[in-house]
């Protein structure tokens, strides 16, 4: 594995649902402390600054994945969850979880009534998230408690990043948002100390809770007050069976993805036209991506203040808020060079114009 795919297996397998994200906060920080000056808000939000004297742009990238709690222990065993983030009742069955203990990790495999037992007309309905259950393997209530498992413990998918068969393609779960993050370390890393330089005060931030109504966001914002905000996410591939073009044109492969809106935010227009632009120099094929049931961090520091210029780039992945998602190299690798040269041509006159 060369470096880009080992950053991108090292946040990824790391656990870290909203409101529980220490685990992959402290491997983000252990890659932002050579880049930066390390802060964090009382939220958890990492922020690293490479100063400079120029307008405050900020890179923004969630850390929390989507994920369980637990809730409710049967007396015979059975440990019943609430979700963390938004989950498909249809990808749930009979993937196996990892919950976090004071004790250490316990693994489950989240079961329901077998459809053996199930009468003819209810094998064919999805079964509900409050139909479900973890199994441990136990048998009471008291082995449960033994294991360590408590109520308000986090619940994390147990899966590992894989290389696919043609060796551009990776699976994995949390790609939303550890791509982000991602993509901040390696923005970040372009502008430290290898005579790359921007012409403003860059801030890479590794936001907490996304998933459950961009909390971290909104905190890390008022932190940072930040002149321009680029958001990094992992955007939804179109390109799977029975999805139309004009439900969706996105395609894994096919290069970096900009929104043109979403549920809370529509870009900066002037933003929007620069990134296009610069794509275009770059010969870098730009994707456009509008997604009606869905938000992203953009929604929160975009009305910071008296408003900030916002715009969300994306790399486009099959099978989010799953326990396994596939993105490109290639859309990845192209999305470093985007960002890094809109930073490079974020200086005072350009990012005066994106508000006048």
């Amino acid at each position: 594995m060369d470096e880009t795919t080992e950053l991108l297996k090292r946040v990824t397998e790391a656990h870290g649902v909203p409101g529980y994200e220490t685990e992959v906060r402290a491997v983000l920080r252990e890659l932002m402390e050579p880049l930066g000056e390390l802060s964090q808000d009382k939220l958890g939000s990492l922020i690293c600054r490479q100063p400079g004297e120029g307008p405050k742009v900020m890179l923004a990238g969630h850390m929390d994945e989507i994920g369980f709690l637990v809730h409710h222990i049967t007396d015979d065993g059975f440990i019943k969850f609430i979700q963390l983030g938004g989950w498909w009742d249809q990808v749930l069955l009979g993937h196996r979880v990892i919950i976090k203990t004071q004790q250490g990790d316990v693994t489950g495999v989240i079961g329901a009534k077998p459809p053996h037992l199930l009468a003819a007309d209810e094998r064919d309905k999805v079964v509900k998230k409050k139909d479900m259950f973890i199994d441990i393997g136990a048998t009471s209530k008291d082995e449960v408690e033994a294991a360590g498992v408590r109520l308000g413990d986090p619940v994390v998918p147990d899966s590992e990043f894989v290389v696919l068969a043609n060796g551009k393609t990776y699976l994995s779960k949390a790609f939303d948002d550890r791509v982000g993050c991602a993509l901040v370390v390696d923005v970040l890393r372009h502008f430290n100390g290898n005579g790359n330089s921007h012409p403003n005060d860059l801030y890479g931030v590794a936001t907490v809770m996304e998933e459950v109504g961009i909390r971290g966001a909104t905190t890390s914002a008022r932190a940072v007050d930040p002149d321009v905000a680029i958001i990094l996410e992992s955007d939804i591939a179109g390109d799977v069976p029975g999805i139309k073009d004009e439900e969706s044109s996105i395609k894994m492969g096919a290069g970096p993805t900009m929104l043109i809106y979403d549920a809370r935010m529509i870009p900066n227009l002037a933003l929007r036209d620069l990134v296009i632009d610069t794509a275009r120099e770059l010969e870098i094929p730009l994707q456009f991506s509008a997604i009606q049931g869905g938000a992203t961090d953009g929604g929160a520091i975009h009305l910071h203040g008296t408003g900030v210029p916002t715009v969300v780039i994306g790399v486009a992945a099959r099978h989010i808020h799953s326990h396994g998602a596939i993105l490109h190299r290639d859309d990845y690798d192209r999305a470093v060079r985007l960002i890094a040269a809109l930073v490079e041509k974020l200086d005072p006159e350009t990012v005066a114009r994106l508000t006048r």
